[in-house]
């Protein structure tokens, strides 16, 4: 997985990754939170909370990333 872009938050960063069969990956504390054919999808998905769980990295609790201030634009996001 190459990671793309990365995008931080209150909890940790977020991060965008590009698997060897050309699919974008969200990803969160080593954790690959979806698979997606467009990199805007994956941005996306994930400032709408609507990727695999989430967990907050101390608490365990899950995390509801539309409230993280993720931008859906992934031009917003952090070149890595």
């Amino acid at each position: 997985m190459k990671l793309l872009l990365s995008y931080k938050t209150q909890v940790g960063t977020f991060y965008i990754g590009q698997s060897q069969e050309g699919r974008f990956h969200p990803i969160f504390n080593n954790e690959n939170l979806g698979s997606y054919a467009e990199i805007w999808q994956a941005t996306e998905e994930l400032s709408h909370d609507v990727t695999f769980s989430v967990l907050h990295p101390d608490t365990g609790q899950l995390l509801d990333t539309s409230k993280l201030g993720i931008p859906k634009d992934h031009n917003a996001w952090m070149k890595v």
